[in-house]
């Protein structure tokens, strides 16, 4: 498939990026930042978002949802990055979308609707440490009357304070299972910090957590192939919104080349200076074009997808990280400053490197896939 937008992706673009623009640039943030702002987000711009359809893009039809595939969830990530919009988008409306369909039954009949109505804010209990590793969960699920008792706890758990839902992974006797655990189930406790970029992620304890049997996303045991489905979605969000932030810093930079005077002449018409935007010019572009990849090959189901998930987190990781660079760098003293956006977007980036496996994570694991 090419590596282009539709027309129908093309349009909703054209409508999505208009709206973030608008109604959520850079101010917001900070804004949000300012009055520390105890929820990470702003529930009334969630609200514009669901009147729009945006939680629902993933959602099957069936469900209240739209259908639509991750391309056009990327496009909406991309402008979230490129605005620097806190949302719970993409732990409730991908990652935990991705999981619910994948596993169905019970608990996605509860929740696809209210996610798509907007009514849910769902978060991902997933790491356990300083560092992104899903195949070291040692939070057990131990079987206890009609259902599960959960023990252990979550690192970096995105909107984990004020969730309706969390969905948790554990260790059970076969293999690992995923559970839905309300936020008003006895004995979860969330402690939420602030990030470098103002977003807010809790450490999360689960201490003698009982859910029923209904809890159980998908079959005891086999939560495997869900949690792949979660982690592959979600790793393609984060490396769709990471174009954007790159984006938005690039485009910003090349703004300050053009107005910005040293010598008397724009600092554009240096030459070593026009060398690097166009060096940052095409890391952006290929970036963009291996998260494009990655999301057709998620809606295709295609077995390949796994590695391609991998390579876009991490070109999509050290593009944006070359952005934000160049931009503090370009800037000069004043990038350093909090006056100037470049600073928020380095510190965006900070945080999204880490999120869901950083650049060395996922290279170790396209060198995996390729029997390195």
């Amino acid at each position: 498939m090419p590596l282009y937008h539709n027309d129908d992706q093309a349009m909703l673009k054209d409508s999505v990026a208009p709206f973030v623009a608008e109604q959520a640039p850079v101010l917001h943030l900070r804004k949000l930042r300012d009055e520390a702002d105890a929820t990470g987000f702003s529930r009334d711009l969630w609200a514009q978002f669901t009147e729009m359809g945006l939680p629902g893009m993933l959602v099957p039809e069936a469900h209240g949802g739209l259908g639509m595939g991750h391309m056009e969830a990327g496009i909406v990530l991309e402008e979230i990055g490129r605005n620097l919009t806190p949302s719970p988008f993409l732990a409730t409306s991908v990652g935990a979308v991705a999981a619910l369909a994948k596993a169905g039954g019970t608990q996605a009949g509860r929740w696809l609707p209210a996610i798509a109505s907007g009514e849910a804010i769902i978060a991902l209990a997933i790491d356990e440490g300083a560092k992104h590793r899903p195949d070291r969960i040692a939070t057990t699920a131990t079987r206890a009357g009609n259902g599960f008792r959960l023990d252990g706890k979550k690192s970096f758990v995105l909107h984990g304070h004020v969730a309706d839902m969390s969905i948790v992974a554990a260790k059970t006797d076969g293999g690992i299972t995923l559970f839905a655990v309300p936020k008003d189930a006895k004995g979860v406790t969330a402690d939420p910090r602030r990030l470098v970029d103002s977003s807010l992620a809790s450490h999360v304890t689960l201490d003698g957590v009982e859910v029923d049997a209904d809890a159980v996303i998908g079959e005891v045991d086999a939560g495997g192939e869900i949690l792949d489905a979660l982690l592959a979605a979600t790793r393609t969000g984060a490396a769709a919104e990471m174009v954007g932030v790159g984006q938005g810093a690039m485009d910003m930079t090349v703004t300050y080349l053009k107005e910005r005077k040293q010598f008397g002449k724009l600092i554009g018409e240096f030459q070593g200076l026009q060398h690097r935007a166009a060096h940052l010019y095409g890391e952006m572009e290929v970036a963009r074009a291996t998260v494009m990849k990655a999301q057709q090959l998620l809606d295709e189901g295609s077995e390949g997808a796994k590695l391609m998930v991998s390579v876009a987190k991490a070109k999509a990781g050290r593009a944006a990280n070359l952005a934000v660079r160049e931009g503090v760098q370009m800037h000069g003293g004043i990038g350093m400053t909090d006056e100037y956006d470049i600073g928020l977007y380095m510190k965006r980036d900070r945080a999204l490197a880490e999120y869901m496996g950083d650049v060395h994570y996922h290279i170790d694991q396209v060198a995996r896939m390729n029997g390195y």
